[in-house]
C-alpha cells in the first residue's frame, strides 16, 4: 500500500520556501531529490500542483487547494506528535541549532554535544555563523543570539546570561610596555580595536559594581589595528600586538593557558545579553527543552568575568 503522505511535506516545503533550491537546503537533500519527490506526488494524484518555469514555481489552482489542506493535516500531525512527546522522558530526533561562530564553538557546542552522550537517540546539527537566521524559514529548532533582540510574535526567548567585555593583553606585551593600572594609562598603548563596516567602535567602559568608582567612561581609542572578528582580535593580542577588549569567556580561555592577562579588572568595556530563541509552539518538544535547560544551567558560569585570570 502506498504511503499517502509520501512527498507531501516536501511539496509544502517547496511552497513555503519559495522554490526547489531553498526547500532542498531546508531539508538537507539535493534539488534533484526535491524535484523528483514532487513529480512522484503529482503523478500519484494525477494533477499538476506547481507551474514551473526556469526561475520560479507557482501553485496551480489545484495546487493551492491541496497545499491548504496539506498544511492543516501536517499541523494536526505535529500536534499529535507534540502530545506524545510531552510525556517522553528522553529526547529523540534531530535538533538543528544556529549559533554565533566564536561563542558557539567555545561555549555552546561543548554543552550541546555532551547531550548526545547522555541521550543516544538525540542528534545535534550545529550551524556556525554570525548571520541572523530566520528560524522558521530556514528550519532551525533553536538559535543563540548575542545583543538586543528584534521583536517577533513568532519566537520565544530565554535569557542565558550577560556577556561582559574585558580588557586584556599578552604577558610579553605587558613586560615590554608596562601594565596600565588606570584607564588614563591606556593612552599611548597599542590598542587592537573592533570595527564594523570600517567604523571603529569606541570603548564604553563601566566600573564593576563596588569597584572602580561610579562613573561610566567613553574612550576614543586610537588603534593601529582594527578587525571585525573577535577571535582574530584575541589572536593578535596573544601575538603581542597590543591591548584588546574581548568577551570575558574568550579572554578566560586564553588566560587559563597564560597567553593573555586580564588587566584593569575593575572595569568592563560593554555588556550584551545572550538569549536562546525558538519558534513558538503549543508545547515545548523534549529535545528542545533538554537543550535549553542545559544551556541555562551551564552558560552563566562561562560568562562570569571573575573566571578570567587577573594580572598578578
Amino acid at each position: 500500500m502506498q504511503d499517502p503522505l509520501e512527498g507531501v511535506s516536501t511539496f509544502v516545503q517547496v511552497v513555503e520556501a519559495g522554490g526547489f533550491t531553498a526547500a532542498a537546503k531546508r531539508l538537507g537533500v539535493t534539488r534533484s531529490a526535491v524535484g523528483k519527490a514532487v513529480a512522484r506526488l503529482e503523478a500519484r494524484l494525477g494533477s499538476r500542483l506547481l507551474q514551473r518555469n526556469t526561475r520560479t514555481q507557482t501553485l496551480t489552482a489545484e495546487g493551492q487547494i491541496y497545499y491548504e489542506r496539506c498544511t492543516r493535516a501536517l499541523k494536526e500531525l505535529d500536534a499529535a506528535e507534540a502530545d506524545l512527546d510531552s510525556g517522553r522522558m528522553e529526547p529523540i530526533g534531530r535538533l538543528r541549532v544556529s549559533v554565533p561562530e566564536g561563542f558557539g564553538q567555545l561555549c555552546v557546542a561543548p554543552i550541546l554535544l555532551n547531550l548526545t552522550r547522555l541521550y543516544p537517540q538525540l542528534s545535534i546539527d550545529l550551524s556556525f555563523g554570525d548571520r541572523t537566521v530566520d528560524l522558521i524559514e530556514e528550519g532551525f529548532d533553536l538559535a543563540i543570539r548575542i545583543g538586543p533582540l528584534q521583536d517577533s510574535g513568532t519566537l520565544s526567548a530565554r535569557l542565558l546570561g550577560t556577556q561582559h567585555i574585558s580588557i586584556g593583553a599578552s604577558p610579553a606585551y605587558l613586560a615590554r610596555h608596562g601594565t596600565p593600572g588606570k584607564l588614563e594609562e591606556l593612552d599611548g598603548h597599542a590598542v587592537i580595536s573592533y570595527s564594523h563596516s570600517g567604523v571603529v567602535a569606541p570603548w564604553n567602559v563601566s566600573p564593576v559594581a563596588g569597584r572602580g568608582g561610579s562613573s561610566d567612561y567613553r574612550l576614543q581609542v586610537h588603534s593601529q589595528i582594527s578587525m571585525d572578528d573577535i577571535q582574530a582580535i584575541a589572536a593578535a593580542a596573544v601575538a603581542g600586538y597590543g591591548i584588546a577588549w574581548v568577551p570575558c569567556w574568550l579572554l578566560s580561555s586564553y588566560a587559563k593557558r597564560g597567553e593573555l592577562v586580564h588587566i584593569l579588572p575593575d572595569y568592563r568595556a560593554r555588556s550584551y545579553e545572550i538569549h536562546a530563541l525558538w519558534p513558538q509552539a503549543r508545547q515545548l518538544r523534549c529535545k528542545l527543552r533538554v537543550a535549553i535547560d542545559a544551556l541555562v544551567a551551564e552558560i552563566p558560569a562561562l560568562l562570569n568575568p571573575e573566571d578570567a585570570v587577573h594580572s598578578r
